[in-house]
């Protein structure tokens, strides 16, 4: 194993070390692990708190800032973080207006989001939930009963936030952050397996010349492994599987997040990208906005996940509206 650490045992310490160095405009509690922003807004306003474990990078963390969550919870690689974790960072920016937790379908994650909820609202904290199950892939995986939550976070954050900043009550921001979710299917394909710190060699065996088709951002198992094929086909094979899975039809716009697992060049998503813009529009379909990059990562992982969100004029909307966090800007 290479990697870029000073001790496995250290490395999210080290790394929030880093996060608040750079930047210093958010508040990175080192004891708590929680990255808020600072300073509370001047009239209350619905706060999202995220978080999930590390090594999926940008997410959560990346996502920090006015436009977005007010805080986020890191815990150790691929590892919920804890119940008081989130009760802290609810605490740090409720300003009366509740707080909404946008969760990613695993099992840790959830139930540990359900305890801190629980815990928020006998202080008096007004609690919503919104549960991002888009990963088409499989029904059931290793850490999770139903849908894995993926690159759908990304698009739920970014409305409901957006929402949020406007100055939107609390049950609204959650339906619409609902409602995002419902409109999004995601798919992945690994070219490599990650390798976690702790463990020192690859989460599975992936042998040289083969893929796996559908799988999970922890390196849950897909659909089956076979032997790699050109971009064209793979990014053709992942359009036709969400379809299959969406409501889209001929006229319908979408929001596509085309993203890196963590060791793709920006080179090879963009030679992605346009089949998945052609394959899209060859059944009437627009891609009225995209991202194209690494926003929902397992470490070092090799492939890439597409994400489709049926959009609207309230979504474009919201999407366009300004953001400010480290992985994402809006003006």
């Amino acid at each position: 194993m290479k990697k870029l650490i000073n001790a496995p045992e250290d490395v999210l310490t080290d790394a929030l070390a880093g996060f608040a160095a750079a930047h210093p405009e958010l508040t990175v509690d080192l004891e708590q692990r929680v990255i808020h922003r600072t300073g509370r807004p001047a009239t209350p306003k619905v706060a999202l708190v995220s978080g999930g474990g590390s090594g999926h990078e940008p997410l959560h963390a990346g996502f920090v800032g006015p436009g977005m969550l007010d805080a986020a919870c890191p815990g150790e690689v691929f590892t919920s973080p804890v119940p008081d974790q989130l009760l802290a960072a609810a605490r740090a920016v409720h300003s009366g207006a509740g707080v909404l937790f946008v969760v990613k379908n695993y099992t840790g994650d959830v139930l540990n989001f359900e305890l801190a909820a629980e815990l928020a609202e006998e202080e008096g904290i007004e609690v919503r939930t919104i549960l991002v199950n888009d990963d088409v892939a499989v029904e059931d995986s290793t850490w999770t009963a139903g849908r894995r939550g993926t690159g759908a976070t990304v698009m739920v954050e970014k409305c409901a936030g957006a929402l949020a900043e406007r100055g939107a009550p609390l049950d609204a921001v959650a339906a619409l952050g609902t409602r995002v979710n419902a409109a999004s299917r995601s798919f992945a394909i690994a070219l490599t397996a990650a390798t976690t710190p702790a463990a020192g060699k690859p989460g599975f065996d992936l042998p040289e010349g083969e893929i796996e088709v559908g799988v999970g951002i922890h390196g849950e198992p897909g659909r089956r492994r076979e032997p790699l094929r050109p971009a064209a086909e793979l990014a053709a094979e992942v359009v036709d599987t969400i379809l299959a899975d969406h409501t889209l039809t001929a006229g319908d716009e979408v929001i596509a997040l085309l993203n890196g697992l963590g060791a793709t060049p920006l080179l090879e998503l963009y030679v992605l990208y346009g089949t998945v813009h052609d394959h899209l529009a060859a059944r009437g379909i627009t891609i009225a906005r995209s991202l194209v990059g690494t926003y929902v990562t397992s470490l070092d992982m090799a492939g890439f996940s597409l994400t489709l969100t049926k959009a609207d004029p309230e979504l474009l909307d919201l999407w366009d509206a300004p953001a400010t966090t480290p992985a994402l800007r809006r003006p």
